[in-house]
Protein backbone atom coordinates (compact mmCIF):
# COMPACT_ATOMS: atom_id res chain seq x y z
CA UNK A 1 0.00 0.00 0.00
CA UNK A 2 1.17 3.50 -1.16
CA UNK A 3 2.36 5.65 1.95
CA UNK A 4 -0.39 8.26 1.57
CA UNK A 5 -2.94 5.72 1.45
CA UNK A 6 -1.51 3.94 4.18
CA UNK A 7 -1.54 7.42 5.73
CA UNK A 8 -5.15 8.16 4.67
CA UNK A 9 -6.03 5.03 6.70
CA UNK A 10 -4.77 5.99 9.66
CA UNK A 11 -6.02 8.99 10.04
CA UNK A 12 -9.61 8.10 8.93
CA UNK A 13 -9.33 5.36 12.07
CA UNK A 14 -7.91 7.88 14.59
CA UNK A 15 -10.68 8.76 17.17
CA UNK A 16 -12.82 12.09 16.27
CA UNK A 17 -12.45 14.83 18.93
CA UNK A 18 -15.98 15.43 20.85
CA UNK A 19 -17.84 18.44 20.42
CA UNK A 20 -15.78 21.44 20.97
CA UNK A 21 -16.49 22.65 25.29
CA UNK A 22 -19.75 24.98 25.72
CA UNK A 23 -19.19 24.87 29.58
CA UNK A 24 -17.34 24.60 33.01
CA UNK A 25 -17.79 22.05 35.14
CA UNK A 26 -15.66 22.52 38.13
CA UNK A 27 -13.55 23.46 36.12
CA UNK A 28 -13.27 21.13 33.56
CA UNK A 29 -14.38 21.48 30.11
CA UNK A 30 -18.27 20.46 29.53
CA UNK A 31 -19.09 19.01 26.35
CA UNK A 32 -23.01 18.88 25.68
CA UNK A 33 -24.64 17.79 22.50
CA UNK A 34 -28.07 15.98 21.48
CA UNK A 35 -28.05 12.09 20.09
CA UNK A 36 -31.59 11.28 19.15
CA UNK A 37 -32.84 14.19 20.73
CA UNK A 38 -31.40 13.60 24.51
CA UNK A 39 -29.07 15.63 25.83
CA UNK A 40 -25.82 14.18 26.46
CA UNK A 41 -23.19 15.73 29.26
CA UNK A 42 -19.39 15.04 28.95
CA UNK A 43 -16.96 16.37 31.15
CA UNK A 44 -13.14 15.91 30.31
CA UNK A 45 -10.14 15.52 31.98
CA UNK A 46 -7.02 17.55 31.32
CA UNK A 47 -5.12 15.09 30.68
CA UNK A 48 -6.77 11.94 29.48
CA UNK A 49 -5.57 8.58 30.43
CA UNK A 50 -4.39 6.18 27.32
CA UNK A 51 -7.61 4.45 26.62
CA UNK A 52 -9.96 7.16 28.06
CA UNK A 53 -11.49 5.20 30.80
CA UNK A 54 -14.98 6.60 31.68
CA UNK A 55 -17.73 6.71 34.46
CA UNK A 56 -21.13 7.00 33.52
CA UNK A 57 -23.60 8.34 35.74
CA UNK A 58 -27.37 6.84 35.81
CA UNK A 59 -29.51 9.94 37.23
CA UNK A 60 -28.47 13.06 39.54
CA UNK A 61 -25.34 14.09 37.68
CA UNK A 62 -23.44 16.51 39.80
CA UNK A 63 -25.00 15.32 43.10
CA UNK A 64 -22.00 14.73 45.69
CA UNK A 65 -19.19 15.83 42.75
CA UNK A 66 -16.48 15.00 44.96
CA UNK A 67 -15.78 11.62 43.58
CA UNK A 68 -16.18 12.62 40.09
CA UNK A 69 -13.91 16.01 40.43
CA UNK A 70 -11.07 13.45 41.59
CA UNK A 71 -11.73 10.92 38.73
CA UNK A 72 -11.11 14.04 36.18
CA UNK A 73 -8.00 14.61 38.32
CA UNK A 74 -6.82 11.54 37.49
CA UNK A 75 -7.79 11.22 33.55
CA UNK A 76 -11.06 9.71 33.23
CA UNK A 77 -14.14 11.26 31.69
CA UNK A 78 -17.53 11.31 33.46
CA UNK A 79 -20.66 11.07 30.96
CA UNK A 80 -24.12 11.74 31.73
CA UNK A 81 -28.02 11.12 29.09
CA UNK A 82 -30.65 13.14 30.27
CA UNK A 83 -33.37 10.75 29.94
CA UNK A 84 -34.84 11.29 33.11
CA UNK A 85 -38.67 9.70 34.32
CA UNK A 86 -37.93 6.21 32.25
CA UNK A 87 -36.04 4.14 34.79
CA UNK A 88 -34.22 2.23 32.84
CA UNK A 89 -36.80 1.04 30.46
CA UNK A 90 -36.27 -0.65 27.30
CA UNK A 91 -36.43 2.76 25.76
CA UNK A 92 -33.83 4.27 28.18
CA UNK A 93 -31.53 1.25 27.38
CA UNK A 94 -31.89 2.03 23.48
CA UNK A 95 -30.71 5.57 23.97
CA UNK A 96 -27.70 4.75 26.17
CA UNK A 97 -27.00 2.50 23.60
CA UNK A 98 -27.15 5.23 20.53
CA UNK A 99 -24.69 7.32 23.31
CA UNK A 100 -22.16 4.23 23.98
CA UNK A 101 -21.88 3.60 20.27
CA UNK A 102 -20.92 7.53 19.80
CA UNK A 103 -18.20 7.55 22.48
CA UNK A 104 -16.27 4.35 22.25
CA UNK A 105 -16.97 3.96 17.97
CA UNK A 106 -16.12 8.02 17.28
CA UNK A 107 -14.42 8.98 19.89
CA UNK A 108 -12.38 6.48 21.05
CA UNK A 109 -13.68 5.66 24.61
CA UNK A 110 -12.92 2.32 26.54
CA UNK A 111 -15.38 -0.39 25.96
CA UNK A 112 -15.85 -0.98 29.26
CA UNK A 113 -16.97 1.97 31.59
CA UNK A 114 -17.73 2.44 35.29
CA UNK A 115 -21.62 2.96 36.66
CA UNK A 116 -22.83 5.35 38.89
CA UNK A 117 -26.15 4.27 40.15
CA UNK A 118 -27.59 7.17 43.12
CA UNK A 119 -31.23 6.19 44.15
CA UNK A 120 -33.40 5.65 40.89
CA UNK A 121 -30.57 6.23 38.70
CA UNK A 122 -29.50 2.16 40.28
CA UNK A 123 -31.83 0.79 37.34
CA UNK A 124 -30.35 2.39 34.48
CA UNK A 125 -26.99 0.75 35.72
CA UNK A 126 -28.34 -2.36 36.35
CA UNK A 127 -30.70 -2.93 33.57
CA UNK A 128 -27.88 -1.25 30.86
CA UNK A 129 -25.06 -4.00 32.87
CA UNK A 130 -28.06 -6.57 32.52
CA UNK A 131 -28.13 -6.13 28.83
CA UNK A 132 -24.36 -5.89 28.17
CA UNK A 133 -22.46 -6.95 30.99
CA UNK A 134 -19.11 -7.16 28.67
CA UNK A 135 -19.45 -3.10 28.57
CA UNK A 136 -19.41 -3.03 32.10
CA UNK A 137 -15.93 -2.73 34.01
CA UNK A 138 -17.69 -1.91 37.64
CA UNK A 139 -20.86 -0.46 39.14
CA UNK A 140 -21.05 1.66 42.38
CA UNK A 141 -24.91 2.30 43.57
CA UNK A 142 -25.49 5.10 46.19
CA UNK A 143 -28.83 4.09 48.14
CA UNK A 144 -29.62 2.34 44.48
CA UNK A 145 -33.43 1.35 43.73
CA UNK A 146 -33.12 -2.35 42.70
CA UNK A 147 -36.62 -3.15 42.95
CA UNK A 148 -39.48 -1.52 41.33
CA UNK A 149 -41.74 -2.90 44.25
CA UNK A 150 -39.99 -1.37 46.68
CA UNK A 151 -39.75 1.83 44.94
CA UNK A 152 -41.87 3.41 43.40
CA UNK A 153 -44.52 0.69 44.25
CA UNK A 154 -44.11 0.62 48.26
CA UNK A 155 -45.92 -0.68 50.32
CA UNK A 156 -49.48 0.83 49.48
CA UNK A 157 -49.43 -1.45 46.56
CA UNK A 158 -47.07 -4.61 47.60
CA UNK A 159 -47.67 -5.75 51.17
CA UNK A 160 -44.50 -6.85 51.66
CA UNK A 161 -42.71 -3.33 51.06
CA UNK A 162 -41.88 -1.00 54.04
CA UNK A 163 -40.84 2.02 52.03
CA UNK A 164 -42.88 4.65 51.63
CA UNK A 165 -43.16 4.70 47.47
CA UNK A 166 -43.96 7.03 45.01
CA UNK A 167 -47.66 7.21 43.69
CA UNK A 168 -46.48 9.67 41.00
CA UNK A 169 -43.62 7.03 39.96
CA UNK A 170 -45.25 4.32 40.58
CA UNK A 171 -47.66 5.34 37.13
CA UNK A 172 -45.38 6.80 35.55
CA UNK A 173 -43.14 3.26 35.55
CA UNK A 174 -46.42 1.04 35.24
CA UNK A 175 -47.47 3.18 32.04
CA UNK A 176 -43.51 3.14 30.39
CA UNK A 177 -43.48 -0.80 31.12
CA UNK A 178 -47.13 -0.92 29.92
CA UNK A 179 -48.66 -2.46 32.83
CA UNK A 180 -52.37 -2.26 33.36
CA UNK A 181 -52.27 -3.22 36.20
CA UNK A 182 -50.18 -3.46 39.56
CA UNK A 183 -49.95 -7.20 39.98
CA UNK A 184 -48.33 -7.33 36.51
CA UNK A 185 -45.32 -5.55 38.18
CA UNK A 186 -45.54 -7.72 40.90
CA UNK A 187 -45.03 -10.51 39.13
CA UNK A 188 -42.87 -9.04 36.29
CA UNK A 189 -38.76 -10.57 36.90
CA UNK A 190 -36.96 -7.98 35.34
CA UNK A 191 -35.95 -6.37 38.08
CA UNK A 192 -32.23 -5.83 38.94
CA UNK A 193 -33.23 -8.37 41.78
CA UNK A 194 -33.93 -11.00 39.11
CA UNK A 195 -31.10 -10.84 36.87
CA UNK A 196 -27.88 -10.93 38.39
CA UNK A 197 -26.34 -14.14 37.04
CA UNK A 198 -24.69 -12.30 33.57
CA UNK A 199 -22.88 -9.40 35.79
CA UNK A 200 -21.51 -12.32 38.29
CA UNK A 201 -20.70 -14.37 35.58
CA UNK A 202 -18.56 -11.54 33.99
CA UNK A 203 -16.81 -10.85 37.56
CA UNK A 204 -18.54 -6.93 37.89
CA UNK A 205 -17.24 -6.02 41.16
CA UNK A 206 -20.16 -3.60 42.86
CA UNK A 207 -19.44 -1.29 45.69
CA UNK A 208 -22.94 0.00 47.18
CA UNK A 209 -22.92 2.88 49.79
CA UNK A 210 -26.29 2.85 52.08
CA UNK A 211 -28.12 4.70 54.59
CA UNK A 212 -29.62 2.10 57.22
CA UNK A 213 -32.59 4.32 58.06
CA UNK A 214 -33.25 4.65 54.47
CA UNK A 215 -37.40 4.89 54.32
CA UNK A 216 -37.57 5.57 50.68
CA UNK A 217 -35.38 2.80 49.17
CA UNK A 218 -35.38 0.47 52.70
CA UNK A 219 -31.84 -1.64 52.64
CA UNK A 220 -33.25 -4.92 53.40
CA UNK A 221 -35.35 -4.40 50.67
CA UNK A 222 -32.54 -3.61 47.85
CA UNK A 223 -28.73 -3.98 48.69
CA UNK A 224 -29.08 -6.29 51.30
CA UNK A 225 -30.98 -8.83 48.98
CA UNK A 226 -28.66 -8.01 46.34
CA UNK A 227 -26.00 -8.32 48.07
CA UNK A 228 -26.93 -12.20 49.43
CA UNK A 229 -27.66 -13.19 45.71
CA UNK A 230 -24.65 -12.11 44.11
CA UNK A 231 -22.17 -13.35 47.01
CA UNK A 232 -24.03 -16.72 46.24
CA UNK A 233 -23.49 -16.08 42.38
CA UNK A 234 -19.68 -15.59 42.98
CA UNK A 235 -19.34 -11.80 42.98
CA UNK A 236 -17.77 -9.45 44.25
CA UNK A 237 -20.31 -6.91 46.51
CA UNK A 238 -18.91 -4.63 49.17
CA UNK A 239 -21.66 -2.52 51.19
CA UNK A 240 -20.38 0.59 53.25
CA UNK A 241 -23.29 0.89 55.62
CA UNK A 242 -24.02 4.42 57.80
CA UNK A 243 -25.70 3.43 60.84
CA UNK A 244 -28.70 5.88 61.35
CA UNK A 245 -28.48 7.40 58.10
CA UNK A 246 -31.51 7.66 55.97
CA UNK A 247 -32.10 8.21 52.11
CA UNK A 248 -30.21 11.59 52.41
CA UNK A 249 -27.16 12.57 52.52
CA UNK A 250 -25.86 11.07 49.55
CA UNK A 251 -22.18 10.02 49.28
CA UNK A 252 -19.79 9.61 52.06
CA UNK A 253 -18.24 12.58 53.80
CA UNK A 254 -14.39 10.73 52.94
CA UNK A 255 -14.77 9.44 49.29
CA UNK A 256 -11.75 8.04 49.13
CA UNK A 257 -13.34 4.30 49.39
CA UNK A 258 -15.30 5.44 46.20
CA UNK A 259 -12.63 6.93 44.39
CA UNK A 260 -10.43 3.87 45.12
CA UNK A 261 -13.28 1.87 43.95
CA UNK A 262 -12.80 3.27 40.38
CA UNK A 263 -9.48 3.71 40.31
CA UNK A 264 -8.50 0.05 40.49
CA UNK A 265 -11.47 -1.46 38.21
CA UNK A 266 -12.37 1.52 35.41
CA UNK A 267 -8.88 3.54 35.53
CA UNK A 268 -6.65 0.65 35.70
CA UNK A 269 -5.16 -1.29 32.41
CA UNK A 270 -6.56 -4.91 32.86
Amino acid sequence: MPFASLSLLVLSLAPTPLPLSNGNWHGFAKHEFTINGYLATVVSPKTPIPGNPWVWHGEFFGHKPAPDIALLKLGAHIVYLGVPDLFGSPKAIKAWDCLYDRLVNTHGFSSRMGLVGLSRGGLYCYQYAMAHPDRVACIYGDAPVCDLKSWPAGHSVWPKATGKGSKRDWELVKSIYQWQKDEQAILWKGNPLDNLEPLAKSSIPILHVVGDADEIVPVLENTQIMEERYLALGGSFKVIHKPGVGHHPHGLDDPTPIIHFFTIHCLTPK
